[in-house]
């Protein structure tokens, strides 16, 4: 994890508020690591070739090379924020770092900052490491990933994600391992994730998320979005009602793994997203921390050698018992873990 990229702009509703994914977030789930005593490791640093086989080598510039750029522009601001995008139709790649924006960024959610570049580093390295470790033998590993990932696509960055963290791990399972599965329970739908493996059968892609017809990321994740060419069948959306509370959520994440049973993968990432809580500031579902423990509890039964890679959950006391609840129930621990005081 790093705090070096602690985004402030984002527009909610037509106004300017502080960026909801702050440097914070690493303390809060770090405590959550340490108050179960689990061994800490040092990611160490990720080789390029194993991010360019997720995303391109002009989106991987834009994002080490875009802020200082940025700067060289007349009066420009502390963070890289796009003021156009290109839409559909034609379109071709620009040259400036104005045009290049707007096509590597996808939402004002994912400003770009000086430090930016160096905390996507550290949290696809977990990943990354943390995939190793599995290919290695270990049952499971989880990736403290901050910033997350799951919105980011081969060449945008979106949703408060720069590089897509759990792709990554993918592709590094896949070294070894012919078929790798994807659990998506973050409250948004993972929809960079879906996107890279669209169009293939050795990963199952698998999402539950409040429904985006009101909630982002708005234009995908719907349930009739299935894969295509030889991925057809390949992609599993379960979009719930933002009234889904602790019944429903883990009935759909049962669902998923029946289906990743018939999938027979040889190994789990999931991607972990917290916001699904009933007091994340998002409120996009009504989950408590007894169902975060279920899940846990659940996805550890399913038996797979597992990749774990942090997705969302921001700014709430209840963070980090969010996270000891989950982890508790992946360990099988008996007691579920009640918020302090």
């Amino acid at each position: 994890m790093s705090a070096e990229h602690d985004p402030v702009f984002r527009i909610v509703h037509g106004k300017m508020q502080r960026n909801a994914e702050q440097a914070e977030r690493c303390r809060l789930l770090m405590a959550a690591v340490t108050n179960l005593g689990l061994p800490v490791e040092d990611p160490g640093d990720i080789p390029r070739a194993a991010m360019l086989r997720v995303h391109t080598e002009r989106h991987l510039d834009f994002l080490e090379n875009g802020w200082a750029e940025w700067q060289t522009l007349t009066d420009p601001g502390i963070e890289i924020v796009p003021n156009q995008h290109p839409v559909q139709g034609l379109k071709s790649y620009p040259r400036g770092i104005v045009g290049r924006a707007g096509w590597h960024i996808g939402d004002t959610s994912m400003p770009l900052g000086e430090g930016s570049w160096k905390s996507a580093l550290g949290a696809a390295a977990a990943a990354y490491r943390a995939a190793q470790a599995v290919n290695d033998g270990e049952r499971a590993v989880y990736a403290l990933c901050r910033p997350p990932g799951h919105h980011a696509d081969v060449e945008i960055s979106a949703g408060h994600c720069l590089m897509n963290n759990a792709a990554i791990a993918v592709e590094e399972l896949l070294t070894k391992h012919k078929k790798v599965a994807t659990l998506d329970i973050d409250v948004h739908h993972g929809n960079g994730t879906q996107m890279i493996f669209y169009g293939r059968d050795d990963v199952l892609t698998c999402s539950i998320h409040a429904d985006p017809a009101e909630y982002y990321p708005f234009f995908v994740g719907y349930d009739h979005e299935t894969g295509e060419g030889k991925g057809a069948g390949y992609n599993l959306n379960l979009p719930l009602a933002p009234s889904t509370s602790d019944e429903g959520w883990v009935e759909a994440i049962k669902t998923a793994l029946a289906r990743i049973a018939e999938f027979k993968p040889d190994a789990l990432v999931v991607c972990l997203g917290l916001d699904a809580h009933e007091n994340d500031p998002l409120k996009g579902l009504k989950v408590t921390f007894d169902g975060f423990a279920q899940a846990g509890h659940l996805i550890a039964q399913a038996g797979y050698p597992t990749v774990m890679c942090q997705e969302g959950g921001y700014l709430s006391p209840d963070l980090t018992t969010s996270l000891e609840s989950y982890l508790s129930g992946f360990l099988g621990k008996d007691a579920l873990v009640e918020p302090a005081n």
